[in-house]
């Protein structure tokens, strides 16, 4: 492994001594073995690296915003040239197939196209005044420092998704990586680092900044008035313990949080295209994707017809590897995750569930291979109602279509969710009001694998967030209303009469 990493870290132009000279060591999932050893940041290193931030903002808020598109434009450019080798890297950190990883880096050359066009309409609006000789209009002002803490599951994407829109929005950024995954954020930061030699002296120094360490760091920026925004993705924990702290100073929080997601199967469901998406959905990245599939609830007049057929796919799943071609899945990020696992199955068990699967995976050594897991449960138990980060796909039945939509929202997580059905009143009815209370809802496709071009997020305990696409490059930005008289006169707003 560790001549790969090495071979992998050459191949980016950069050093593998880079990524071994630290005091915090970093082992890969794949076979347990230390990778590299990176410097951990300390709380003074974090306020020094804040003021920065406030210096590089002064400066680049004031660089028009096509401009900044540019500097993003290059850095998409940077991520092409360098696709191979980082979605390798991604996979030796976090242990999601190869095939995954570079899903993960063309998400950050996507965001950066996006971003580049979203450069150029940052919209605000004309509204009418009711005073004559007045003009009033709505503008987007950038808004500060940006802190993104994100996980070990999906390592460079959502510091594209949050760094892409808001450079573009005027913003600099501080991103404190997973402890699990620092290695993958140094090679971003690196080249990043090179999108800005190439795009020139506009870009002021310390523009993105790396913030690796432990809890005592995270609390630091989260704590930090001079930090407009904190856009943490994690679990549920972790967001009750940062919004509540950014609250308290009046600062902004983007939540990203636990997802508990299900699917829909209808007794009208084209099963031989339900099942594909159900498998990814349960055991791409191992389970451990927050929009991951984790509850099957099927009609029981189909059950009988796609549960064996789940099973056979499962049996026939390569788990090794996931830099080798041809593997599905690959380990649990660590024996934690494997003990949370096994805990749920028990859990599962307890409650009456018939569970096939679970347990190590034969023929696989050195990390935590884990075997996914279906759990056939008697009813939404408990344990069903929590998120397990791992392959576990939870299935239960339904006979009539309210009962399944009252299973399926009955859990306190409200991120993706998706309806196989070729009823099109149930597909309409649940991405209706009455339907989903999910930030996503999808039909006649899985929970997992979003697009660039829709806002991602959730409700209830995911934490109402929303990122990437649509009009989430707002949260970047301040609002600022301004009326303008260019009359000689001065009427005062609601016909007040105030004379002198």
């Amino acid at each position: 492994m560790t001549e790969t990493i090495a071979d992998i870290i050459r191949s980016m132009d950069m050093e593998p001594a880079d990524f071994s000279q630290g005091n915090m060591d970093v082992f890969s999932p794949i076979d347990g073995k230390k990778m590299g050893s990176v410097r951990e940041d300390t709380v003074p290193d974090l306020k020094a690296k804040i003021g920065a931030s406030v210096e590089a903002f002064k400066r680049w808020r004031m660089i028009p915003a096509p401009r900044r598109g540019e500097l993003i434009r290059l850095l998409g450019e940077e991520l092409r040239k360098n696709k191979d080798a980082l979605s390798a890297l991604v996979t030796a950190e976090c242990g999601k197939i190869l095939e995954e990883g570079k899903g993960e880096v063309q998400e950050m050359i996507d965001i950066c196209d996006y971003a580049v066009g979203v450069s150029r309409q940052l919209y605000g609006l004309t509204i009418a005044s009711e005073r004559p000789g007045h003009h009033m209009r709505e503008y987007y002002q950038p808004l500060g420092p940006i802190g993104v803490i994100s996980a070990f599951n999906f390592p460079v994407a959502v510091w594209s998704w949050n760094t892409a829109l808001a450079v573009v929005c005027g913003d600099p950024v501080i991103w404190k990586p997973s402890e699990k995954t620092p290695m993958t954020a140094i090679a971003c930061q690196k080249i990043f680092d090179r999108a800005v030699e190439n795009f020139g002296d506009d870009a002021p120094a310390n523009l993105s900044q790396i913030l690796i360490g432990g809890r005592d760091v995270g609390e630091a920026m989260v704590d930090d008035s001079r930090m407009a925004l904190i856009s943490a993705t994690g679990s549920t924990r972790m967001g009750r313990q940062v919004a509540p702290r950014v609250a308290e100073r009046f600062g902004r929080c983007l939540l990203e949080l636990g997802g508990n997601n299900a699917i829909i199967v209808t007794d009208s469901a084209d099963i031989e295209m339900a099942i594909p998406g159900i498998v990814f959905g349960s055991v791409g990245t191992a389970g451990q994707r927050c929009t991951s599939t984790r509850r099957l609830i099927v009609h029981e007049s189909v059950y009988d017809a796609l549960v064996p057929r789940l099973k056979k796919a499962y049996e026939g799943l390569n788990i090794g590897n996931p830099l080798i071609d041809g593997t599905l899945v690959g380990p649990l990020i660590d024996e934690a995750s494997f003990t949370a696992m096994e805990k749920a199955l028990d859990a599962a068990r307890a409650e009456g569930g018939l569970v096939t699967g679970g347990g190590r995976a034969d023929g696989v050594e050195g990390g935590y291979y884990a075997k996914p897991a279906i759990a056939e449960m008697p009813s939404q138990t408990p344990s069903m109602c929590e998120e397990t980060f791992a392959p576990i796909l939870y299935i239960v039945k339904y006979s009539n279509w309210q009962d399944a939509l009252d299973i399926h929202n009955a859990v306190p997580q409200g991120l993706s969710s998706a309806v196989i059905t070729t009823d099109v009143r149930e597909a309409e009815h649940f991405i209706s009001p009455e339907g989903s209370d999910c930030g996503i809802a999808n039909v006649n496709i899985g929970t997992s694998g979003a697009e660039i071009g829709g806002a991602f997020g959730g409700e209830k305990e995911t934490g109402g967030g929303r990122e990437s696409g649509s009009d989430a490059w707002k949260v970047y930005m301040r609002r600022q209303t301004s009326t303008v008289n260019y009359s000689r006169e001065l009427p005062l707003a609601q016909g007040i009469k105030f004379d002198l």
